[in-house]
């Protein structure tokens, strides 16, 4: 058995390495101008990628337990119960006529919030956080018109459809009011 022996070049490279990982942790990065910017949760949808801001966004969550309600409108998967809340799930597929291939393996929940409204919307999945420059996102797309139209932000990087998260969360088609028979 030998034994290790510390080297004179194995020390002084120990510490230059110590010395390079102080120097890169108390590098701090310049703070970039964000007021050009949005961030969006993209997900995918049937064929097409979509796209929410992320200031609307309260949680992404897997889709398991949902529950279907009769007499709801179509584009209302169900409910979920995620972690003691009952959330709303809303099929985007069905509200905007995708073609439906089928549920995907491991679907997801996109939970947008506001201080009035909670909803989830219904993922293919889920492809990350973006940043996109507002300059960069078209006003309009012309091949979308109803209530796809109404939804729309814009058109941002390589086609991906911004949805209007606000809108979403204010729009009274979004409420369900189930009256009693009396």
């Amino acid at each position: 058995m030998k034994k290790k022996s510390t080297s004179k070049t194995g020390l002084l490279e120990r510490e230059i390495l110590q010395l390079r990982a102080r120097l890169l942790a108390d590098k701090k990065a310049p703070e970039a101008d964000t007021s050009d910017h949005i961030k969006v949760v993209a997900f995918r949808l049937a064929a097409e990628i979509y796209g929410i801001e992320l200031r609307h966004i309260r949680i992404v969550y897997p889709l398991k337990g949902l529950t279907q309600i009769p007499g709801i409108p179509r584009f209302i998967s169900g409910i979920i119960n995620m972690r003691g809340e009952i959330i709303s799930v809303v099929d985007l597929k069905k509200l905007f006529d995708l073609h439906d291939t089928g549920p995907p393996p491991h679907r997801q929940v996109i939970i947008l919030s506001s201080p009035e409204m909670e909803l989830g919307i219904e993922a293919d999945s889920v492809l990350g956080v973006m940043k996109l420059r507002k300059d960069e996102i078209q006003p309009t797309l012309p091949t979308l018109s109803g209530i796809r139209a109404r939804y729309l932000k814009g058109v941002g990087f390589e086609g991906m459809v911004v949805l209007d998260g606000e809108k979403i969360l204010t729009d009274q088609n979004m409420i369900i009011h189930l009256e009693e028979e009396k």
